[in-house]
């Protein structure tokens, strides 16, 4: 079991059949994150925004790119705040804190505040990405997790249960990694995250695991050390 993690959700996990959010899908998760939380684990949540919008393919559509991503990170607080009502909703003492200042509506990132939060046991969310355009929020989750001093990443993934060769859903003969390093990942040019999220986490010694989000269950055995999909160190 992980003393603190930090769970990466994508904004596509949120959503289904052509809505920004499913509403089952956030009360599945909320329990799940409820029993992690109250197991004694301390939770700490980067969410991406896109089931909104995403800043790479904005600037596709001729949009500025510093504009482009700036509306990818206002998208992701959004998200974070449909997952704090979530949690909140299920009993689950919840901060939102962003990047980018916007009082009314959350708190500011402050490492020593978020690190007070987790040992309170409240579930800290950070939405706002960086709080600049050019990064991910695959660099704003080993930015955060090193800053709060996470046990580990658990990137969670929509209906993939690890890191293959290939795409699975393309390539029938795609096979898993039960385990990898991050030169593994950049020499293999294997797209689970981006090269600055990945340099970071190997500089740090940040060990990531990549898992199914879809099978009922697999946050909590995630967070408990189960080895349920492609770990990474």
């Amino acid at each position: 079991m992980y003393k603190r993690i930090l769970l990466k959700l994508s904004g596509e996990a949120l959503s289904a059949n052509g809505n920004n959010f499913d509403p089952q899908i956030l009360r599945e998760l909320a329990s799940e994150i409820k029993e992690v939380s109250e197991s004694g684990i301390q939770v700490a949540i980067v969410v991406g925004g896109g089931n909104f919008i995403r800043g790479k393919v904005a600037s596709e559509m001729g949009f500025d790119r510093t504009q482009a991503d700036n509306m990818g990170m206002l998208a992701t607080v959004i998200n974070a705040l449909a997952i704090q009502s979530a949690l909140e909703s299920a009993g689950v003492d919840t901060r939102v804190m962003t990047a980018i200042e916007m009082p009314k509506v959350a708190e500011p990132f402050i490492q020593r505040r978020a690190l007070r939060h987790l040992e309170k046991g409240r579930v800290v969310i950070f939405g706002g990405g960086t709080g600049s355009p050019y990064f991910s929020t695959d660099t704003t989750s080993a930015l955060r997790a090193n800053e709060i001093k996470a046990d580990v990443i658990l990137m969670a993934k929509n209906g993939v249960d690890g890191v293959y060769s290939a795409d699975p859903k393309k390539d029938p003969t795609a096979t898993k990694y039960e385990h990898l390093t991050y030169m593994d990942l950049i020499e293999k040019n294997l797209q689970v995250m981006d090269t600055t999220a990945t340099s970071m986490c190997m500089d740090n010694g940040m060990e990531l695991m990549v898992f199914n989000m879809n099978q009922k269950g697999n946050i909590v055995r995630a967070a408990n050390g189960e080895k349920i999909g492609t770990i990474i160190n």
